[in-house]
């Protein structure tokens, strides 16, 4: 498999890790869209999140309890951060292995057709 996030799961690709446990890796993007820009994902390689199984989903609750924590150890959990995953082509995705961005540490703008 030809999956660069799997070769850094496996360790011939070097990233910066601020998270890994048995199940889930997280490291920070190397080309960043906010102060701190982290992405979080399994060790287990499953393509888009139309590809979770329910087997899965304690593994995708998982990997949101680590994005609190993470947020938490990173000191944007109270000022806020966003986590976004990208399903498919159209929406951006572009290394197919689940991922979230976790993105914070400034005053992010407004995502394009949302409003609060």
């Amino acid at each position: 498999m030809d999956c660069i996030f799997c070769k850094i799961v496996e360790g011939t690709i070097p990233s910066k890790k601020v998270f890994e446990n048995d199940s889930i890796v997280a490291f920070y993007d190397i080309q960043p869209s906010a102060a701190q820009h982290v992405l979080i994902i399994p060790k287990k390689h499953i393509a888009t999140m139309n590809d979770v199984a329910t087997e899965d989903l304690p593994l995708i609750g998982e990997i949101h309890q680590t994005a609190q924590q993470i947020a938490k150890d990173l000191g944007i959990a109270e000022s806020g951060y966003r986590l976004i995953n990208n399903c498919g082509p159209d929406s951006g995705q572009v290394v197919f292995h689940i991922h979230y961005h976790l993105l914070g540490g400034e005053k992010l703008g407004a995502l394009v057709g949302t409003r609060d």
